[in-house]
């Protein structure tokens, strides 16, 4: 296997102790925070060059984000790092018992392309603060990006522990047949079954941060402006190509009505008359990926956008007005910028089609009434929830993100990311002394040793109190 002797190589470094001590973590962390100064203007450049990304865009998403976990991990990482100290039962009150935070060993990230720096760099943050050795391969669709990465990290972090991968499928393929110990996979669904089913030869445990299709449900009563505003702003942020964008919106055919002119002003009044000479709408990242959008245009009748220009992989900010369940924008996530409008005459009937679908990553409701929100926080699920506004629950680190069924299994962000990559391994450290009191446990066995053992062991429910 071509990548056996680099694996090796980590696992040695590993093995001999090197990432255990909190200094040595918080060196590379540092380390990670000057890459990110450092190479602000060459990041902006790569991730503008690979897919349009605006200047503004990609400093809150690559760079102003990551240096929020760095810092946020680097405030916190000694209170993380230390022995969890657990109640104890009677025989043990003279004991020691703790969950010991250890590092799994030499770990796998493979990152998407959609947010190139951000997506690897922030699972990389919470593996090196548990202490492990990380392969890490950013994603060969941003190319600029991956070069950028393969050529410059190197210069920051350690090399016996820290190592980067340039792959394509191929090499993917082969990278997953070596025995890692914790593999972190960000992209689609059908990849992360190849992913999990690679981990499972080797029995190792896996993040799979994955995407789907995330409803949007606008009900009758709400501000029509800022519902436009914050739906437009999440839908078309990186030109669509954001894994918790909202995929498609439900309402009633009075409140499509009203959304649209409000949709079409906000559009306007955030990327001009024609979004195409925007400096602040982005692009389509590959051809391939043009065109699968492309085709989605197909599905409803395009009530806003709708026009493409395949040279410079453009597809304008589009909304779908009168989409059915049956049309092709409705059988994919759309990873794009367009958002499709599905009609439904009330919250239960939005509700019921969330729920007949897979679990998305996010569902986003809109209403003044905060208990239609509610409503749709209590009986829907997925992986994340947010009210009146897109986006911004993934922003706050103090908040898990991940996805469930389809969309992703795990969690990461701040405190997240620290334990994903870290065994809590659960210790009893006993005195060597007071053996009279172990007497109970060892035969020969009576009715009265096993009553005093379970009054020792025993854990009694707590009084309830019932008002009559």
């Amino acid at each position: 296997n071509p990548y056996a002797g680099l694996v090796n190589h980590l696992r040695a470094a590993w093995l001999s102790g090197k990432t255990r001590p909190m200094e040595y973590r918080v060196a590379q962390l540092e380390a990670l925070g000057r890459f990110l100064d450092e190479k602000k203007e060459d990041i902006l450049e790569a991730t503008a060059s690979d897919m349009g990304k605006p200047s503004f865009e990609a400093y809150f998403t690559e760079i102003l984000l990551c240096k929020n976990e760095i810092n946020g991990t680097l405030n916190n990482l000694s209170h993380w790092m230390k022995d969890e100290h657990v109640d104890k039962n009677l025989v043990t009150q003279l004991d020691s018992a703790f969950i010991r935070k250890d590092p799994y060993g030499v770990v796998l990230i493979i990152a998407a392309w959609n947010y190139p720096i951000h997506l690897f760099l922030v699972p990389l943050i919470g593996a090196i603060a548990a202490g492990n050795c990380v392969v890490f391969k950013p994603s060969e669709v941003a190319k600029n990006t991956e070069r950028l990465v393969a050529e410059m990290l190197s210069c920051y972090l350690d090399n016996d522990c820290f190592a980067v991968v340039t792959a394509g499928v191929q090499e993917t393929t082969r990278l997953l047949e070596n025995k890692f110990d914790y593999i972190f996979y960000t992209g689609t669904s059908s990849v992360g079954r190849i992913v999990m089913t690679a981990a499972a030869k080797h029995l190792t445990p896996v993040t799979l941060e994955l995407g789907g299709k995330n409803p949007c449900y606008v009900s009758d009563t709400c501000d029509v402006q800022n519902v436009a505003r914050r739906v437009a702003w999440g839908r078309f942020f990186n030109a669509g190509q954001t894994c918790i964008a909202p995929d498609y919106v439900l309402c009633s055919v009075e409140m499509q009505e009203k959304l649209m002119p409000a949709l079409r002003e906000a559009i306007t009044e955030f990327y001009g008359p024609n979004p195409q000479e925007s400096p602040d709408f982005g692009r389509i990242v590959g051809d391939k990926h043009f065109r699968r959008v492309r085709a989605l245009l197909c599905s409803g009748r395009v009530a806003i956008g709708g026009q493409t220009d395949e040279k410079e992989r453009y597809i304008a900010p589009t909304v779908l007005a009168d989409v059915l369940p049956s049309d092709p924008a409705m059988q994919e996530e759309i990873f794009g910028p367009i958002l499709p409008i599905v009609v439904v005459a009330n919250m239960d009937e939005a509700i019921d089609f969330i729920n007949a679908r897979p679990r998305p990553l996010a569902v986003y409701a809109f209403s003044c009434d905060s208990k239609v929100v509610n409503q749709v926080l209590e009986r829907t699920s997925s992986g994340g929830f947010c009210g009146n506004d897109t986006l911004m629950h993934v922003t706050l680190t103090s908040l898990p993100f991940g996805g469930i069924g389809n969309s992703g299994l795990g969690k990461y962000h701040g405190r997240f990311t620290f334990d994903t990559f870290t065994h809590h391994r659960g210790c009893l450290h006993r005195n060597m002394g007071l053996e009279a009191l172990n007497a109970l446990r060892y035969p020969p066995y009576s009715q009265q040793k096993l009553g005093l053992l379970a009054a020792t062991f025993e854990i009694k429910r707590k009084g309830m109190c019932t008002l009559l």
